[in-house]
């Protein structure tokens, strides 16, 4: 597996490249925004670690560009930050990141992050099935999914890596109501160290995605003080 690591110190980019390799993993460092874009078309990792506060280009600014035009693979993001402060994780998750840790961070902790992220691609091997309901299908074997327009044309969906896997998990039990726990269980694994509120930021993403009006949900519906459920029948047509 290849780890992209953006960041701009570089005592803590050697720290984690330390303690990945040391686990196996193929890592490259750079240190600022403009590179971690050209490194990213260049190597297509599997992973990126990228700092929130980096010179050229800010963290926030590098996410949103790789998840607008990802290259051959769509990496997971993991973003760190020295703040702390919530409104900077829900920036970073709202613009495609798929996890966060604050500074300072246990190096062993990053690494069990690491895997968690990592975990969700191996979980996918070996499934070749179709979803399909009235409005969407994934092949989880291509891992394409597809939206049928009112006039029946069928309509790529572009979607991040966690977006897919969000999506193909509600479709797969139609009706069934899943609360945080269980979909983080699903998509991060059960060693997810971060905030449960991370769903609800890659469910409002989802929603732009497929929604007709994301703020008055047809499909992915919020089952309140429990959780979310999708629904796609005929008559929601």
């Amino acid at each position: 597996m290849d780890i992209l690591i953006v960041e701009d110190e570089a005592e803590i980019a050697e720290l984690i490249q330390l303690y990945l390799e040391k686990e196996g993993f193929s890592c490259r460092i750079c240190r600022d925004g403009p590179t971690a874009l050209q490194v990213f078309q260049e190597q297509q990792p599997d992973l990126i670690i990228l700092d929130l506060m980096l010179p050229g280009l800010d963290g926030l600014e590098v996410c949103a560009r790789i998840r607008q035009k990802p290259g051959a693979k769509d990496p997971y993001i993991l973003m760190l930050t020295a703040k702390g402060e919530e409104l900077d994780r829900i920036i970073g998750l709202s613009t495609g990141a798929d996890d966060y840790m604050v500074k300072p961070f246990s190096p062993r902790e990053l690494v069990a992050r690491v895997r968690a992220l990592l975990r969700r691609t191996m979980r996918q091997g070996g499934q070749s099935r179709v979803y399909q309901t009235p409005h969407f299908s994934v092949d989880l074997d291509q891992r394409v999914a597809n939206r049928y327009s009112e006039t029946g044309i069928t309509e790529p969906l572009e979607l991040t890596t966690l977006e897919f896997d969000l999506l193909t998990t509600f479709m797969s039990s139609p009706g069934r109501v899943w609360n945080r726990t269980q979909l983080i269980e699903r998509l991060w694994g059960s060693d997810f160290y971060g905030d449960e509120r991370v769903v609800d930021t890659h469910v409002a993403r989802l929603r732009k995605k497929i929604e007709p009006d994301p703020a008055n949900p047809s499909f992915v519906r919020t089952v309140i003080g429990v959780g979310y459920k999708f629904e796609d029948v005929s008559e929601n047509k």
